[in-house]
């Protein structure tokens, strides 16, 4: 009875592995479709506004209240939600207007690193180590070859500038983490919904500034990239939320960081299936490059 029980446990868990996979890794390729027809600050808006909506559900229905006001929480989640994604969402999009959607998964992908660079002067018990320092040069030397043309000569890629706005996107990614390890310890839940929530807020005045009329950048849209946001606001930005909070009650971090190694990886080849998109020997060779990096950065963490 026992085994039955751990077997369907394992394969619960392995499930809710895949699907996290699925959506953190289909999120590039949503946007990217998406902003071929709806500008980024809107996408950015109507993603989080129905993300939180459908969160503050959630939490309600499991028996939870959110804080009062006045709760030093909303400071510190709100805050999390405009460095952690309004910010980052629309960097994202907005690079995925030049760069395809594989390359935007790479480059977000190096969180991580910037993670343990902050951590090194931010968080006292966190210093760089050797292991930690060598990843660190190891991914980011994958990281400064996608930046260069295909023949790797001493120039940069044509819109190097869109590559740089994705690792400010994972620089706010990992300010959010750094923030997280400070900010007042409240259900995981609560938390991410005080984040989506504040992030609504911020983008839905940023896209109202722009104006009704910058709602679409290619004319009237058709039904699909409607239905790519929708899927978008409910998969990744909603339930991604939802199951990377259940999975870290369940395994912690480390299975989060085994995630993150395949979500590029899968990112990629649902770029070129959903939006033909190109792949070259460059990509790939900086692809294992930085993901090489992130495991001996991994390593160096598991030894401290």
């Amino acid at each position: 009875m026992m085994g039955n029980k751990t077997e369907k446990f394992s394969l619960s868990l392995a499930f809710m592995v895949l699907v996290t996979i699925v959506l953190w890794a289909t999120e590039y390729t949503l946007v990217g479709y998406v902003v071929k027809t709806i500008s980024p600050a809107w996408i950015v808006a109507i993603r989080t506004l129905i993300a939180a909506c459908i969160l503050t559900f959630y939490v309600y229905f499991s028996g939870h209240k959110l804080p009062p006001f006045k709760d030093k929480a909303w400071l510190w989640y709100g805050s999390m939600g405009i460095i952690g994604m309004t910010i980052p969402f629309y960097l994202i999009a907005r690079g995925e207007i030049h760069i395809d959607s594989g390359i935007a998964a790479i480059l977000v992908g190096v969180t991580p690193l910037f993670i343990i660079l902050l951590a090194h002067f931010l968080i006292p018990s966190e210093r760089l180590t050797l292991l930690k320092t060598l990843g660190f040069l190891v991914g980011f030397t994958g990281t400064c070859l996608l930046f260069l043309p295909k023949s790797l000569s001493v120039s940069l890629v044509e819109h190097w500038q869109a590559q740089l706005l994705l690792l400010l996107a994972a620089l706010g990614y990992a300010t959010t983490t750094i923030l997280g390890k400070r900010a007042p310890e409240i259900p995981a839940s609560i938390g991410a919904t005080i984040m989506l929530i504040g992030a609504a807020i911020s983008a839905s005045i940023c896209a109202l500034t722009t104006g009704l009329p910058h709602f679409l950048t290619n004319g009237t849209p058709p039904l699909n990239p409607i239905l790519a946001l929708l899927v978008l606001s409910v998969g990744a930005t909603a339930l991604g939320n939802l199951l990377y909070l259940r999975l870290i009650q369940i395994s912690g971090p480390s299975l989060i960081a085994k995630i993150n190694y395949m979500v590029p990886i899968f990112s990629i080849l649902s770029g070129i299936v959903f939006l033909k998109e190109g792949l070259n020997s460059r990509t790939i060779l900086a692809l294992f490059i930085i993901l090489a990096g992130l495991i001996i950065v991994r390593y160096g963490e598991n030894k401290t």
